[in-house]
């Protein structure tokens, strides 16, 4: 059966899903989405994820035109439409069709609201196991006071180049420094380190998307007695860290053993990554918002 993709409220085969070529999402990148999972009939942290969009359309001055909960009944519509169990989600808000022009303000027709489920494999299966080789790219996370990275907006070029660099190399993934040449994250996942029995991240004010699964991790550590540290992180503190591991919603939580060539510790996955590797797994497979209400 073909993949089901809504529409404003209007299911079409994937085949068939298409948006005007004078959409503003389309012509200049002008809009907002979230990546969200299901797991089990449930979809995980869905009200973060809603918030999240929402503040996200607020920054940008885009109005949605839906309450909160009428875009999650359109994600579990489109779920339950495919028939999913388990799948990726990916919700999309745009300004909507315009004329060719930049303003929002000739954008006439309301916003576009995309809802799409389908299956997502990020990284190879073997690497969540031996954990996966990143490298440092020489693209600069975008600064915020420039276009702030906790806006999760349609605007992905500055991901898609340092991504460039790392298909170029034929790494995994690429960890993009900030204005200032500290850690920001990475293309797509946030970035954490373990030293000596503490859990390190880069904070909020490095430029970073403020990850729901980062979230989830630092919950989860804390829970599990580690400390959390959220902060400025240089180059020197990866390269010497004891383990690494990235998060997000599309890679969940896989570790890293190899930066910029350089083996970390052992070149294994090391004890504490595996601890909260396994507890956001036992966490995935119970928690969230059920389809079946």
């Amino acid at each position: 059966m073909s993949v089901r993709i809504s529409i404003n409220g209007q299911m079409f085969a994937k085949e068939d899903a298409k948006v005007s070529v004078y959409d503003h999402g389309f012509l200049y990148g002008d809009g907002v989405f979230e990546g969200i999972r299901c797991y089990n009939r449930r979809i995980f942290r869905h009200q973060q994820h809603l918030d999240r969009l929402f503040e996200s359309a607020q920054a940008i001055d885009l109005t949605i035109g839906r309450t909160r909960e009428e875009v999650r009944q359109a994600v579990k519509e489109t779920v339950r439409a495919n028939g999913f169990d388990d799948c990726y989600i990916r919700l999309v808000v745009t300004r909507g069709v315009g004329d060719l022009g930049l303003s929002p303000s000739k954008c006439y027709g309301g916003p576009t609201l995309i809802v799409i489920a389908d299956k997502i494999q990020l990284y190879p299966e073997e690497k969540y196991r031996e954990g996966m080789e990143i490298v440092t790219v020489t693209t600069r996370r975008n600064s915020p006071d420039v276009l702030n990275p906790a806006i999760k907006s349609l605007n992905y070029l500055n991901n898609i180049l340092a991504k460039i660099e790392v298909n170029r190399v034929k790494a995994e993934e690429g960890l993009m420094l900030n204005q200032h040449g500290l850690v920001a994250e990475c293309t797509g996942d946030n970035v954490f380190l373990v030293k000596r029995g503490v859990l390190l991240t880069p904070s909020v004010d490095q430029g970073i998307l403020v990850g729901v699964t980062r979230g989830v991790v630092i919950e989860i550590a804390r829970e599990l007695g580690v400390p959390v540290r959220e902060g400025p992180m240089s180059l020197l503190e990866v390269y010497t860290a004891d383990e690494c591991f990235l998060t997000g919603t599309g890679a969940e939580v896989i570790p890293v053993v190899r930066i910029d060539g350089r083996n970390l510790a052992d070149g294994k996955p090391g004890p504490l990554s595996w601890r909260i590797i396994e507890r956001y797994r036992e966490l995935v497979a119970r928690e969230g918002d059920p389809l079946d209400e």
